[in-house]
């Protein structure tokens, strides 16, 4: 006989979701706390939604969080690190340019 455990999510006495491993039961526990503060503050909000439908959107929301923060910013490339790979001046150089009679010349000190 094999043992298997289990761990229950339950909300108010009714069973949620059965999971195998702790930390995604613990995981789903805070989607739950969140979506459920979420309702609260759903209720106070100016227009008025049936009690399912903003649970529904509280758990949507919740479940969707990283959304809510706005677009990710790329990285912005330097253009620093690919002159410096090239034998260029970095940013911790210094780089003069002198113009002569129509020559130019360049000292890196």
């Amino acid at each position: 006989m094999a043992v298997e455990i289990q761990y229950l999510v339950v909300r108010n006495g009714i069973e949620k979701m059965t999971f195998t491993n702790k930390k995604e039961a613990d995981a789903y526990d805070r989607l739950l706390d969140l979506a459920e503060h979420l309702d609260e503050v759903l209720a106070d909000a100016p227009i008025s939604l049936n009690e399912h439908d903003r649970e529904s959107l509280a758990l949507y929301l919740a479940k969707n969080q990283a959304l809510l923060s706005g677009p990710k910013k790329k990285p912005v490339k330097k253009a620093n690190k690919a002159a410096s790979a090239n034998g260029n001046a970095t940013s911790t150089e210094q780089a003069a340019t002198v113009a002569d009679g129509g020559d130019k010349v360049t000292a890196i000190a």
